[in-house]
């Protein structure tokens, strides 16, 4: 008797169980039922009797953007309109006339054709302001706005007036747009005689086999001895292309990240392939804040599997997988569907959007919570968002003076100014700023009227005076304070002496811009990078390297 007791109870246990969670399915399904209902009723209402005419699309689209923005700033509407450039994120390609643009004042700019497209072939340049689009004034548009109007068709024609500096009358430029392909690739070379570099910015589709080129082609033609692999201020991209480009330098079988979602169809596994291309060449891939999702596999991956080192700053710690989903009349979301996992067992992401204070804010993992893993040999590290490099470099930091120059496109327009007078330059790495263009430059800024900029100690010295003030010591202090005010503006006019070398360095890669384009402008820069010239090193001194990758001792 007892036994089917216990059977019925478990039955009826179980049956409870059932009943409970069909319940809280239902209430979950009626709650989406009701307030569905509520916001078309809402909207109704509104279109019917809000006192001005209200624009439907705006209107809903910014609803969706509010409802969205509740959860994590990757969870993204993407409507109609706004498909392009969703292909151009995944696929590198768009139909336009080729050019990166900024706003500047009152106009936006053509900030740099790129090589080879419709802007460079049609004679645009940098720095031509765009006065009318078809016709139409461009004057207090967006740079959104003005890259919309761009953007269309391969084959289609956009005719443009553009203000061009020593020109007296705008110019007109008709152009034909294109199929616009980025290179995720914008440079690749040799650092000396015995370490190569590969800078990626990008995961699009073939990513990984431009890689595998580039390195072979550098592997084939040269005594490559070691390679600095650069992710800096690479936002990421496609997953596969990020297994791809690991699978070069690992072995096949390899686990390289997983994804783990709330439903089991988010849960996979990805492994290499494919048979690797090296692997034993010494490896040092270099990263910054700027380093996102397919950056952060890339490098959490090399660094868990012990194949490189890892050099710079800790990663952005974008850990969280989208998926594009289908809508109604072509539009689309982008939702977060899973988090990843790299080799050791690590999630990259560093900010917990599940979890927000009473002000709506996330907040990153705090460290109590950050947990400890191994490497494949045994080297330990951490989780908490991000990749951690093995060797930990300080970013560079601009003076005031220089931040000021290149931020109100000082510096730009002077290498506006600077092309238009000289119709060629040294190639990059032979091109210097001599005292005669230095001079130059100098005179410009002068007779720069806009051109203000405050030091850190003026900006201490102002707190200072108003607590002086408030606590009332101001005027016991005054007369030094005067000093120190006029002691500063005599320093702050040798500035631009003080800091030559540095101003040069952002000015003769803006200069080498307008001749050589993207390639040029990261071949220059490679001269001026205190961590290309620390990872040269490392790579050139054997022991170190393999002191960094080697397990932790063992004692008993």
């Amino acid at each position: 008797m007892k036994k089917y007791l216990r059977v019925y109870l478990f039955v009826l246990s179980l049956l409870m169980v059932n009943l409970y969670a069909a319940a809280q399915e239902q209430n979950h399904d009626f709650e989406i039922s009701k307030n569905l209902d509520i916001f078309s009723e809402l909207y109704k209402q509104l279109d019917l009797n809000y006192v001005d005419d209200i624009n439907p699309g705006e209107l809903m689209k910014t609803g969706i953007d509010a409802m969205l923005g509740t959860l994590d700033p990757f969870t993204n509407y993407i409507p109609e309109s706004k498909i392009e450039d969703y292909k151009m994120m995944t696929t590198g390609e768009y139909g336009g006339i080729g050019a990166l643009i900024h706003k500047q004042g009152d106009y936006v700019v053509i900030a740099e054709p790129y090589e080879g497209f419709p802007a460079q072939k049609s004679g645009l340049i940098a720095g031509d302001k765009i006065l009318t689009i078809d016709g139409q004034s461009a004057k207090g548009k967006s740079s959104q706005d003005v890259s919309k109007a761009l953007k269309g068709e391969p084959g289609t024609t956009v005719t443009l007036e553009v203000e061009r500096l020593n020109e007296t009358k705008p110019v007109r430029i008709e152009l034909k747009r294109e199929k616009v392909k980025i290179d995720n690739i914008p440079y690749y070379g040799m650092l000396n005689d015995r370490v190569g570099y590969i800078k990626l910015n990008s995961f699009t589709q073939n990513a990984g086999k431009e890689v595998q080129n580039a390195f072979t082609e550098l592997e084939e033609n040269n005594d490559l001895q070691g390679l600095v692999f650069d992710l800096r201020g690479n936002g990421g991209g496609l997953l596969n292309e990020a297994v791809n480009i690991v699978n070069i330098f690992v072995d096949k079988g390899e686990l390289v990240v997983s994804t783990k979602g709330k439903e089991s169809v988010r849960n996979k596994s990805y492994y290499t392939m494919n048979k690797p291309v090296d692997l034993k060449i010494p490896l040092v891939f270099l990263v910054d804040t700027g380093s996102a999702s397919a950056s952060e596999i890339v490098s959490g991956a090399m660094q868990d599997l012990d194949r490189a080192v890892i050099m710079g700053q800790r990663t952005y710690g974008k850990g969280l997988v989208q998926n594009v989903l289908p809508l109604s009349y072509h539009a689309k979301v982008k939702v977060t569907v899973a988090k990843y996992y790299i080799p050791s067992g690590r999630c990259i992401q560093a900010i917990d959007y599940s979890h927000k204070d009473n002000e709506g804010y996330a907040h990153k993992v705090p460290d109590s919570l950050i947990n400890e893993f191994e490497t494949k040999d045994g080297r330990k590290v951490y989780d908490g968002g991000g990749i951690e490099p093995d060797v930990y470099i300080e970013p560079l930091k601009m003076s005031p003076i220089t931040q000021s120059l290149f931020m109100k496109y000082i510096i730009f327009d002077y290498a506006t100014k600077f092309y238009l007078e000289h119709d060629s330059i040294p190639p990059p790495g032979e091109f210097v700023i001599n005292d005669e263009i230095y001079n130059d430059f100098m005179d410009y800024v002068q007779g720069r009227e806009d051109f203000t900029y405050t030091t850190q100690s003026e900006k201490t010295l102002e707190r200072l005076k108003k607590i002086a003030e408030a606590e009332d010591y101001l005027s016991a202090i005054n007369a030094d304070i005067d000093t120190l005010e006029k002691k500063l503006a005599v320093n702050k006019n040798d500035d631009m002496l003080t800091h030559r070398d540095e101003i040069s360095e952002v000015l003769a890669i803006e200069i080498i811009s307008r001749y050589y384009f993207q390639k040029g402008q990261v071949k220059e820069s490679l001269d001026f990078d205190p961590e290309i010239k620390k990872a040269i090193e490392l790579i050139e001194d054997q022991e170190k390297y393999s002191e960094i990758l080697s397990p932790p001792s063992k004692t008993n």
